[in-house]
């Protein structure tokens, strides 16, 4: 990511040395539970097409991202022993073919003992003499990257890492506000070009504009779907002319600051009031379950009262009839909403854990029946989460209904009205408070709007 949002260094410098600190007493535990002495987090290395010479996109360790804002730096490694200074070995290539990183900098680079190498296996030199001690953590499809470490992403570590990722620090939060912003901007983006006739592909450019992300920098490919394509879950096509007709828009994009992420959904109507009605009816309903996040709070439990909630909007909007109960055991609700009502989000959109009962590894599966939800913990202070209920004609789940009990409940007539609009989907980042919640997508909405 070019931005670096410097405005705000200072703030997230005076946090920065707290977050360091909880991350060095996880690998503490991490590294006590695994027997080891060392931890070894390499950033990774990109990867070369088949048969070519072009490299995909690089993708930092997420691991690595935990410690340092360094998304774009490939061969590198942080060393950590714990009670020492942490050891960054920064690859600096000498290169003319391609830009090479900058000499480090920034509000982080104080808390690093910092070793620039020109060379990568120069890295070896800067690593523990003794391997037996160390861990490896990352992706090595190449094994001498990991200079003779033999024990690579131990389970007994990463169960504990992954688990304790779920809570996020004062720092963190404050880079995951600034990356709701940048994806609030792009939203409001988006839509004037939709407001102004603009195809999937323009849109999708002017949503790129307004948060200076290129598409490899995007937290995940942006939805962007005009009308029927709005049932697609993950469209990522981008027509590039524009329908006859613009009868609805949603929108699925994200960005991100210093590797964290913000996970953004709105839908809009373009002069239908009846569409445009139940579009606001699935807003008050992402709002009630965002009402109900708090800490202690089972989400497996906020899952299934989604689809409670979503039956009552069903039988108001004359897509379904029957009772609630009737209606989720018959699976009318998932044939319109299959999805999970969401998932934990940080450095990764889909960040890890989310099924995870405790630090062990051990895994609370999804309740039968809702096998797509990617989050079943219990949610505790400073999590962060995304809401994200919706309602979709998508032919394939609705046509299994057909020769079931659930047939006879569903009004096809209706079902008939809204496919041209493909569905709604609501979104907000959500912070897991004590008895309360903030919202973050709201928030930034009306900083930037």
């Amino acid at each position: 990511m070019n931005a670096n949002y410097s405005d705000n260094n200072a703030a997230l410098s005076a946090l920065y040395g707290a977050h360091l600190d909880t991350v060095k007493a996880r690998h503490d535990h991490a590294l006590e539970q695994a027997g080891a002495s060392h931890a070894v987090i390499f950033s990774g290395a990109p990867k070369l097409a088949f048969l070519d010479d072009y490299y995909h996109p690089f993708k930092a360790n997420p691991h690595f991202v935990g410690w340092a804002p360094l998304t774009a730096l490939p061969y590198s490694y942080i060393v950590y022993t714990p009670g020492e200074t942490p050891v960054l070995v920064y690859y600096q290539p000498r290169d003319y073919w391609h830009v090479v990183p900058d000499i480090p900098s920034g509000y982080w680079t104080d808390h690093f003992d910092i070793r620039v190498v020109n060379e990568s296996d120069e890295a070896a030199g800067h690593l523990p003499e003794d391997r037996e001690k160390c861990i490896a953590i990352g992706e090595f499809d190449d094994d001498t990257l990991a200079f003779g470490i033999e024990r690579i992403n131990p389970n007994t570590a990463i169960n504990i890492l992954h688990f304790a990722r779920g809570v996020k620090t004062e720092y963190e939060l404050a880079v995951m506000r600034l990356a709701a912003e940048r994806g609030a901007a792009g939203h409001l983006a988006a839509e004037a070009a939709f407001r102004d006739g603009q195809p999937e592909f323009e849109i999708h450019r002017a949503y790129c504009q307004a948060v200076s992300h290129t598409d490899p920098e995007l937290p995940y490919g942006n939805i962007i779907a005009l009308n029927e394509h709005g049932a697609v879950l993950h469209y990522t096509d981008l027509d590039r002319t524009a329908p006859a007709d613009m009868r609805s828009f949603l929108i699925d994009a994200g960005a991100q600051v210093h590797g964290y992420a913000s996970d953004i959904t709105r839908t809009y109507a373009n002069g239908d009031q009846r569409f445009a009605d139940l579009i606001a009816r699935m807003e008050q309903l992402e709002l009630e379950i965002v009402s109900n996040v708090e800490a202690g709070v089972d989400y497996r439990d906020l899952h299934v009262g989604a689809h409670g909630m979503i039956a009552a909007v069903l039988v108001e909007a004359g897509l379904a009839h029957g009772e609630p109960d009737t209606l989720l055991e018959t699976g009318v609700t998932s044939a319109f909403f299959p999805h999970g009502l969401g998932h934990l989000l940080g450095i990764q959109v889909h960040d890890v854990g989310g099924h995870q009962q405790d630090e062990a590894g051990n895994i609370i599966d999804p309740p039968s029946g809702h096998p797509f939800l990617r989050l079943t913990r219990v949610l505790e202070e400073d999590m962060v989460l995304t809401i994200e209920p919706g309602i979709y004609v998508i032919d394939m789940l609705l046509e299994n209904l057909r020769g079931t009990p659930a047939e006879s409940h569903v009004n096809w007539e209706t079902v008939d009205w809204l496919r041209p609009f493909g569905g709604i989907r609501i979104e907000d980042d959500v912070r897991v408070m004590a008895g309360t919640q903030e919202n973050l997508t709201r928030d930034a909405f009306a900083r930037v709007s």
